[in-house]
């Protein structure tokens, strides 16, 4: 069976979808793999590379896709890749489900079976294929090494012959994936820090990395759902959220904010006022500015300062991170490519509950 790599051409992606490692295995489970010239380059992973593991080389996204089944990439396809896909192959990819109805009906009318990596479920069985928790470990690292690089100070505390220098106070609202992450790396840099989630079985965690808990009293005990991820919270669930991290965040030199909730827009927790109250030369680095921002003054993929605060709004961060970011993607497609290919052949069952939480199109109907 053949499968095919795409090289990414949207704006800012330096990620590939498989790696030159996760290439090989495919190949010694007698899998044609197929590259198109320069997929890894950006990455880290030159074509020299992909050939050393065993797959073979295109010079074009037609050349890479003709007789393929199965296609790879990372962002969701353009037209002119669509155009080149065979009829009943399978995509997998990030499709952002809601944002590309076009996209979604242009794969339908091509008779291609779309898996969007997004909507990988939240069980045991498929926690290796889960793309957006490894994503977000590298959003949650790369957050906090941003914040530092523009913060006006030390984030540990040094002893110097010009005397003690105080550590800075780090603040992580939302201890997901990412502001787990996020935790242990401003730890690791160290930082004194402390966080915030909703959720009471973020508290355990929290601790168990070195953080302060904060609000405790601000927890709900039905603010997380059935698959793991916090719920829309009321209006007045909401203003208390609000008023514990303004009481807290006033004093805090670092902040990485990561709340989101699937599907929905972000939970604005950050109030122009509260940010007015912040230290001066205090940064917010707020990873959910793609989804409409955690800060009333965040503006995707910009830089803004106000108050003496630097509020910075980065987009596809784990990109900024390509090498290792595609190194764990591509271990996540491999192991959903090991649960839908059995005796050398692609099986796609809306019934399974992997398989089906993440079809979007199949045999020209779309299903989400």
């Amino acid at each position: 069976m053949q499968v095919a790599v795409l090289k990414e051409t949207a704006a800012r992606e330096n990620r590939v979808a498989l790696t030159p490692d996760s290439a090989a295995r495919l190949v010694k489970l007698n899998f044609d793999v197929v590259v198109q010239r320069g997929a890894g380059e950006r990455a880290g992973f030159p074509d020299d590379a992909y050939a050393a593991a065993g797959a073979r080389l295109a010079d074009s996204a037609q050349a890479t896709c003709s007789g393929s089944w199965v296609l790879l990439k990372i962002q969701p396809p353009t037209d002119a890749e669509i155009a080149c896909f065979e009829a009943k192959s399978v995509l997998v990819s990030l499709m952002r489900p809601g944002q590309t109805a076009d996209v979604v009906q242009k794969l339908a009318d091509r008779g291609v079976s779309a898996l969007a990596l997004e909507l990988v479920p939240r069980i045991t069985r498929a926690q290796s294929m889960d793309v957006l928790s490894s994503q977000s470990t590298v959003a949650g690292y790369k957050a906090v090494i941003l914040g530092a690089s523009l913060l006006a100070k030390f984030l540990p505390m040094l002893t110097t012959a010009a005397g003690n220098i105080q550590p800075a106070r780090v603040f992580v609202i939302g201890a997901g994936v990412s502001g787990l992450q996020a935790i242990a790396t401003a730890k690791r840099l160290g930082g004194v820090v402390s966080a915030f989630d909703i959720r009471p079985a973020a508290r355990e965690q929290v601790l168990s990395l070195g953080a302060t808990f904060v609000a405790t009293e601000a927890v709900s005990v039905t603010a997380e759902t059935s698959t793991g991820y916090a719920r829309v919270q009321t209006d007045d669930e909401k203003a208390n959220t609000m008023m514990a991290i303004a009481n807290h965040i006033r004093d805090v030199d670092l902040v990485i904010t990561t709340a989101n909730v699937p599907g929905k827009r972000a939970p604005r927790l950050v109030t122009a006022e509260t940010i007015s109250r912040m230290r001066a030369g205090a940064v917010i680095v707020d990873l959910a500015a793609e989804s409409g921002g955690n800060t009333e003054l965040t503006r995707p993929n910009e830089t803004v300062h106000a108050h003496g605060v630097t509020i910075m709004g980065p987009v596809d961060l784990p990109s900024t991170v390509p090498y290792h970011a595609s190194q764990m993607f591509g271990r996540n497609v491999l192991s959903l490519l090991q649960h839908i290919i059995k005796g050398g052949d692609v099986v796609i069952d809306p019934a399974d509950e992997i398989t089906g939480a993440m079809l979007m199109t199949h045999e020209g109907k779309i299903l989400k």
